[in-house]
């Protein structure tokens, strides 16, 4: 609140956020902007509740909130607003962003209503803003994210070893479940569910078509020799943002001492691409213009690129999909996302800064000889930090799969 709100308010030109709560239906950032949940004290009986937050030029945003001496009755807001006569108020209303559009129709109403005409067309959006003031980050939120990457990746690492996974006998359940209870005893919510075989057996779908994304069940599904493990997992923090990563490890079958070598292929193939893409990164290009830079050197390589997640050609060759995203909220934040998505464009278009806390994500499509050719997707995923130097890795990169003997 202090740091990042009036930066974000500034670099976005906004003279003054509006959130409108209702009793029973509080908006999403209201906690995280000194509203708290709301309450009759809160609403003094009004129902509808206004929290505002003002850029008057001094170090601090002005923060009031319904029910304060400045701002005793919902009648007050006009005079209120007009006393800052601000040019730009944004109110979380946005067509892509889910976290910034919490302002409901009816509470819309009542907010034009007790502006008045002049001050209502004045409303923007404050998706750019709600963007920035969550995934521009502090150095106690940096340190705190940190310590975190480091305990998930050194479960991940035990969780998929032999000091929980017995060939035969462990389930993926057992896997899930380890893990979840070593991270309740230290005060963590996992974020993520269990960990998938994605090979040898080839994914079907129910029609007996062949599809590349991996199986996510079923818990109870024994591990075997010869299984190859894929993990997408990460720790909650803080309420609003979380670590998430990909880790694997290899069963070996009686006589194998490493992964087979067609494994091992797709896995080199992912390294080198992993290299070049953490090379590219700057800050203050958006997420599609790094994109585009990245899959220009990537096809430079001799791969073919795949726009679409799990979307794959009948192309005999290696594809490669880039799906960096920012982290937060349910594995992807409210910053800019190094991907394409034609649903959801708006994060791509955001610029990269510093202190942006990223998902360094891509998959590998590798045609397998003993699949007939089809094609298995590894995942490759490590979080970084946006520095002026580019991409900065909190732990050590995965370099191996685990071999679980």
């Amino acid at each position: 609140l202090e740091t990042i709100l009036p930066k974000a308010m500034r670099e976005n030109n906004i003279d003054m956020w509006i959130i409108v709560n209702k009793y029973g239906r509080t908006d999403p950032l209201a906690g995280e902007l000194g509203g708290g949940r709301a309450t009759d004290k809160y609403f003094q009986n009004q129902y509808i509740g206004y929290l505002v937050l003002t850029d008057r030029g001094d170090e601090k945003i002005e923060r009031v909130s319904l029910g304060s001496n400045l701002l005793e009755k919902r009648k007050d807001l006009k005079k209120f607003v007009e006393d800052r006569d601000p040019k730009r108020i944004a109110v979380n209303m946005s067509e892509y962003l889910g976290i910034a559009d919490g302002l409901s129709h009816t509470g819309y109403l009542a907010l034009v209503e007790d502006l008045g005409e002049k001050y209502a067309e004045r409303l923007v959006s404050s998706e750019y803003l709600v963007s920035d003031f969550r995934s521009l980050r502090v150095t106690s939120e940096i340190a705190i994210f940190a310590k975190s990457m480091e305990l998930t990746g050194q479960l991940m690492e035990r969780a998929l070893s032999t000091e929980v996974i017995t060939p035969g006998v462990t389930t993926l359940g057992d896997i899930a479940f380890w893990v979840a209870d070593q991270l309740r005893i230290r005060g963590y919510v996992p974020s993520y569910g269990s960990p998938r075989i994605i090979y040898p057996k080839m994914p079907l779908t129910k029609d007996g078509q062949f599809i590349v994304k991996p199986p996510t069940g079923p818990y109870s599904r024994v591990i075997q020799r010869g299984d190859l493990i894929g993990w997408d997992m990460g720790i909650n923090i803080l309420g609003g943002f979380g670590t998430d990563i990909e880790r694997y490890a290899y069963v070996l079958r009686e006589g194998e001492t490493d992964v087979p070598d067609s494994i091992a292929d797709a896995w080199t193939h992912g390294l080198k691409v992993r290299k070049l893409c953490h090379e590219l990164v700057r800050p203050g290009r958006t997420g599609l213009e790094t994109l585009h830079l990245m899959y220009s050197k990537v096809k430079k390589l001799g791969y073919e690129i795949q726009y679409e997640e799990d979307a794959v050609s009948d192309s005999p060759n290696i594809e490669i999909n880039i799906g960096w995203h920012s982290v937060g909220e349910q594995g992807h934040g409210s910053g800019p996302a190094v991907w394409i998505d034609r649903d959801q464009p708006f994060c791509s278009s955001l610029k990269l800064k510093p202190t942006h806390l990223q998902a360094f994500e891509f998959f590998v499509y590798y045609p397998l000889p003993e699949w007939g050719g089809n094609k298995l997707r590894v995942d490759f995923e490590e979080n970084v930090i946006i520095t002026e130097n580019g991409a900065e890795l909190f732990i050590p990169p995965v370099e191996k799969i685990h071999l679980i003997r």
